[in-house]
């Protein structure tokens, strides 16, 4: 059986919507991956989902079947258990994770809720990520 890679994800935004970000951290025995990715203006719950399919398309590039998904975006974690989510401007993005996570690719992809102070990696690297994209907008 694979190892068991945690992914640490955050998405922030400045603003609500505003320049936005998505900071995903994993953590293997062989590596840490830190990535900052800018992306475009939206809330911050979007960016959260955006945060997981970045961090499910770096997990399949990896080769990474076997993850622990850590946010502390309750209703990130929430919409993909329940499989459903209330607030329909988040349903495509639903969509598009439970896609991924139910591939054949993946053996098995856990959510997990984890309180703010222990997702500070994935968080600092969302933050920059949102500097960086309030930037290139100037």
């Amino acid at each position: 059986m694979s190892e068991m890679v945690q992914v640490y994800i955050d998405g922030a935004s400045a603003g609500n919507p505003g320049p936005s970000g998505a900071g995903i951290f994993i953590k293997s025995k062989a590596e840490q991956l830190r990535v900052s990715h800018p992306l475009s203006p939206m809330t911050n719950h979007e960016a959260e989902f955006h945060a997981c399919l970045q961090a499910l398309r770096l997990c399949r590039e990896k080769g990474y079947t076997l993850i622990s998904i850590r946010s502390d975006a309750k209703v990130l974690v929430e919409a993909v258990e329940k499989r459903f989510v209330k607030n329909t401007s988040y349903k495509s993005l639903l969509d598009s994770i439970l896609k991924q996570v139910d591939d054949p690719f993946f053996e098995y992809v856990f959510f997990k809720w984890i309180p703010t102070k222990q997702n500070g990696e994935a968080d600092k690297l969302a933050k920059q990520a949102v500097r960086n994209a309030s930037a290139r907008k100037k």
